[in-house]
């Protein structure tokens, strides 16, 4: 059974998952993966949820505010054994009830051109494709997704 706990940035379970992810990640990067990592520091983040199936940490996810009305959501991963199971569309989920309890509005991401499941993950989730904005505006890897909740 999947049981999902609301924590921050600090939590054992989350800092451990997001070192599998930074792992991972630096894999599929290569030579980017220094630009996209000073941009994925976990030092302040104060909603992060972590996925615990059988009390073993399988997943995790994060948001930070971005601007007025809009969270940026953070950290997406899930155990690769895992995959395919919803684990991840559960964590979304409530990384998006928790965005709505904080009384914003809008969910932006930014994912990498070589993370199909990923993609896959958002545009099944009511996610759609937007220009690139911040720091990823002239990234050719990166993709940016948006999503407005409903009150």
């Amino acid at each position: 059974m999947l049981k999902l706990i609301r924590t921050n940035s600090s939590h054992v379970d989350f800092i451990n998952l997001v070192k599998l992810l930074d792992a991972d990640l630096r894999i599929r990067d290569g030579d980017d993966h220094p630009f996209y990592a000073q941009y994925n520091k976990i030092d302040n983040i104060k909603y992060a949820v972590v996925a615990y199936m059988n009390e073993i940490p399988v997943g995790c996810g994060a948001i930070k505010e971005f601007e007025d009305e809009t969270m940026e959501v953070k950290r997406m991963y899930v155990d690769p054994e895992l995959r395919g199971k919803g684990i991840a569309t559960k964590v979304l989920l409530e990384l998006e009830s928790w965005v709505k309890e904080l009384n914003f509005n809008r969910c932006i991401l930014e994912t990498g051109k070589k993370q199909p499941e990923a993609i896959r993950l958002y545009q099944k989730n009511g996610y759609k494709l937007i220009p690139n904005f911040g720091q990823y505006k002239n990234v050719e890897n990166s993709v940016c997704f948006e999503k407005y909740l409903n009150s």
